[in-house]
């Protein structure tokens, strides 16, 4: 069975093309997820020789040195100007034990079909090879979802796309196969004068509705949600916008990794540790 198409590919490439010229002044919530996964990555104490940066954008996620890495885009512009590869997360055309790092930062959350595309992801490592990722995920434009639904009361619209929760992200990795699953949330902050700089934010950053079922907003919806937005605002008249970065991590299945030990194997009673000491 295929799996639901809840974004249109076609929007979502258009979004990611027009964005690619200017991306530089609307990068920092990729910037903020990418110092996330280069941080875990130094923490993690082994060599890779080929790399798969899978939603490269403008090719900022710097390998170390003397490695092999391929980049490769949803969108044409971003795809080209990275001399990479333009391909869909849940389309890969990459063989199987291809890499032995994945990194992808940014593009998961607008998938249709995000378990097919972590399999994929999977297959494409070798054994024991390292997935990461970063994407937006539940709680993200909280404050723009609020202020949308308020001025559209009546009968509002779907115009945030839906959003995955961090224990749904491990078991959406677990499901497609990785060893060792780790999901974690983070949230990045920032405060706007008003509702049209947060849509130039989200239209900078390719973040706009590419979902399949859309429509545009109407003037008096748009005058009602600045109204709504601008009354939550600080006394700097600014008001705060959230998105909740989701974090993941996996290993491609390998003998040589731990496993968790046999139920009832255990040679200690957690009661009897847990009791009070006289």
């Amino acid at each position: 069975m295929s799996a639901p198409r809840i974004f249109s590919p076609l929007a979502r490439r258009q979004r990611r093309n027009r964005a690619a010229q200017g991306f530089s002044e609307f990068r920092f919530l990729h910037d903020f997820m990418r110092e996330g996964i280069e941080e875990r990555l130094s923490a993690v104490k082994r060599d890779f020789s080929d790399i798969l940066d899978l939603g490269c954008w403008d090719a900022s996620f710097s390998p170390p040195p003397s490695v092999r890495i391929t980049r490769c885009d949803p969108g044409y512009r971003f795809a080209n100007g990275a001399h990479g590869v333009q391909a869909d997360e849940d389309r890969l055309p990459f063989a199987d034990a291809a890499f032995d790092l994945v990194v992808a930062i940014g593009t998961l959350d607008t998938v249709n079909d995000l378990p097919g595309a972590l399999t994929l992801i999977r297959r494409a490592l070798r054994p024991d090879g390292l997935f990461l990722g970063a994407f937006t995920g539940a709680g993200t434009l909280a404050t723009l979802r609020r202020v949308l639904i308020q001025a559209e009361s009546d009968r509002p619209a779907a115009r945030i796309h839906p959003q995955i929760d961090v224990q749904s992200a491990g078991d959406l990795l677990a499901r497609a196969g990785f060893a060792l699953p780790v999901a974690d949330t983070e949230s990045l902050s920032v405060r706007y004068r008003d509702i049209f700089s947060l849509f130039r934010d989200l239209r900078g950053m390719a973040a706009t509705n590419v979902m399949t079922q859309r429509s545009p907003l109407s003037r008096a919806t748009l005058a009602a949600a600045a109204q709504a937005f601008a009354a939550l605002g600080d006394a700097d008249g600014r008001t705060t916008e959230r998105f909740e970065v989701i974090t993941v991590t996996g290993w491609a299945p390998d003998p040589s990794q731990p496993k968790p030990a046999r139920r009832g194997s255990a040679s200690a009673s957690l009661a009897e540790a847990l009791k009070p000491k006289d």
